[in-house]
């Protein structure tokens, strides 16, 4: 269905408001700091387990922090419920909408239940069922859209120009990037003296919060970006100096299909240390190695970062090693080591 038939078959009329305004400044520590207050009495802080097998296997000192046991699954519900509680009052009456098939589309929907407001999702028609049946159990109110990111956001726009709803980019905007940096921020304070912190690359938003923290409370800390070879624009982007942005990924990691916005990308260039990428079957190799050793359920994206120990793509022998798993959302009737191919 269009996302204006929707609209007028009750899902709001109100006032117009400027179309797709995204905030673009850098967020501070202080930033981050305050949406960790924001968003304490919602969200979940997330336990750090470590695993003396995997400690072996890679001779360091592992410490995971677990998103996957966040709302929603996902370390996404974060800056979304720091971006909705972010809003003004006239802001919130007006709801607030986006544009994703994954994490961020359930992490919004959620977000905007618990502050009492509407969220209008639109997503395309070949998002997966389970992910669909998500956002619709949080009370997001989903408009399909051809499976191509022109229909996307040409679809967004037009719920906007007709709901007024604001606008909640998955990554490219400071308040989603401050919620996204309170997962470092916890990390720290209860492993201090980290020798390096790894996160997956997506669109960027939690790596750049990540940053943000680490460089400012723990300069001494490396800060590893971690992507699938088969989609690494971030990767090339760093290298050249310039965003180059990545046309067709290819990788089982769904979640680190997106491109690097121009925000996120500020910041990385400036405070993350390295950036490296990982093959398809180490990324499948990590995640079943965690679910058999830890007894935790992550998806291919939070196995990312392990698959650059396991690969040997970063030289960590001895060093206290602080892991973000970014996510547990998986398809149990699709997993991947039972597949012929994950390309």
């Amino acid at each position: 269905m269009s996302a204006i038939p929707a609209a007028r078959r009750g899902l709001m009329s109100v006032p117009r408001s400027p179309i797709l305004i995204i905030p673009m400044g850098v967020p501070t520590l202080q930033d981050i700091q305050r949406a960790a207050e924001r968003i304490r009495p919602y969200a979940h802080r997330t336990p750090v387990l470590t695993s003396a097998s995997l400690d072996r296997m890679v001779g360091a000192h592992l410490f995971f922090k677990c998103e996957n046991f966040q709302k929603v699954g996902a370390f996404k519900f974060r800056g979304a419920c720091h971006a909705v509680l972010s809003l003004s009052e006239e802001e919130a009456a007006r709801g607030v909408a986006t544009h994703s098939s994954g994490n961020h589309a359930a992490a919004l929907a959620l977000a905007a239940r618990t502050r009492g407001i509407r969220a209008f999702i639109v997503m395309p028609k070949d998002a997966a069922r389970v992910k669909k049946a998500a956002v619709a159990e949080y009370g997001g109110h989903i408009i399909f859209c051809e499976p191509t990111l022109a229909s996307r956001e040409a679809t967004l726009a037009e719920v906007v120009q007709e709901t007024g709803a604001t606008v909640v980019h998955p990554y490219n905007d400071h308040r989603v990037i401050a919620g996204q940096g309170t997962v470092a921020l916890e990390f720290i304070q209860e492993v201090p003296h980290l020798d390096s912190l790894m996160a997956p690359v997506g669109g960027g938003g939690l790596i750049s919060g990540t940053a943000i923290v680490v460089s400012e409370l723990s300069p001494d800390t490396q800060v590893i970006g971690v992507e699938p070879a088969g989609a690494d624009d971030a990767f090339r982007s760093v290298r050249a100096g310039r965003r180059i942005p990545c046309h067709r990924p290819r990788t089982i990691a769904d979640g680190l299909r997106a491109s690097l916005g121009d925000l996120t990308f500020s910041i990385i260039k400036r405070r993350v240390n390295r950036i490296v990428t990982v093959s398809e079957e180490a990324i499948v190799a990590a995640m079943r190695i965690v679910w058999e050793r830890m007894k935790i359920i992550i998806e291919p994206s939070a196995a990312v970062p392990v698959a650059a120990l396991l690969e040997r793509k970063v030289d960590l022998a001895g060093q206290r090693v602080g892991i973000i798993l970014s996510g547990g959302n998986v398809d149990l009737d699709g997993l991947p080591w039972s597949q012929a191919s994950c390309g």
